[in-house]
């Protein structure tokens, strides 16, 4: 094992073992939830490292953009980190493999309610918050397992599986009505999750998701 070093951070190397030999990459906005993500990477034995600055992202294969918190905050905090410009090269052209969790999901959209803040613009659609006629019934936020069932998805087979969802804020359906290929019920439903060519967003949450989860996570960094 050997360790080499870029902008301040090491990443683990193991030469001739089963570790899968591309750089994943995970985002550092300042609201992700990164030490779950390290560790369910860890768990199918893939390396990886925490990008902060620009420079990181050159050594990756993919990213995982992950979210927890505030739309506004997250898009201010990767302005003030310069890595806005990195991730359109990394995404729209060298076309690589980017994951987007929760939050991350809702930054690759155009516009979000939550702080009316414009996004990344990869996929063209907005970020709407709950509104449940029934308030009893469908507290804000939606906290807890629900279903996702998905249509011709890379990400999952065509079954209908349970995931983990914390969330106040949801896509609504982009203009390429075809991107859509998760969805979920809550009161209504909505979408939770898309795929675009390279860029797939998922509402829920892989890493607290048990099995399913990462089997969403191995299909991410093997199979896409």
């Amino acid at each position: 094992m050997y360790q080499r070093q870029f902008a301040g951070i090491f990443a683990r190397t193991h030469p001739n073992s089963l570790y899968f030999c591309a750089m994943v990459g995970i985002v550092n906005h300042g609201t992700g939830n990164l030490h779950s993500i390290q560790r369910k990477l860890h768990l199918i034995n893939v390396e990886h490292c925490i990008v902060g600055c620009p420079e990181d992202i050159e050594y990756c294969d993919r990213l995982i953009l992950p979210g927890v918190g505030h739309f506004g905050e997250a898009m201010q905090s990767l302005k003030e980190k310069k890595l806005i410009s990195a991730l359109h090269h990394f995404v729209m052209v060298q076309n690589k493999p980017i994951l987007g969790i929760c939050l991350g999901m809702q930054l690759m959209t155009s516009f979000s309610e939550e702080g009316n803040t414009e996004g990344l613009g990869w996929v063209n659609t907005k970020i709407v918050r709950f509104n449940p006629t029934n308030f009893s019934t469908f507290k804000v936020p939606h906290i807890g397992w629900n279903s996702v069932v998905a249509e011709n998805s890379k990400l999952l087979d065509n079954l209908e599986k349970e995931f983990y969802f914390v969330h106040s804020y949801y896509s609504e359906i982009p203009k390429e009505k075809e991107l859509v290929l998760h969805f979920t019920t809550y009161e209504k439903r909505f979408v939770s999750g898309f795929e675009k060519k390279n860029i797939f967003g998922v509402q829920y949450h892989p890493e607290k998701s048990h099995d399913q989860g990462l089997e969403v996570l191995r299909k991410f960094v093997f199979h896409v």
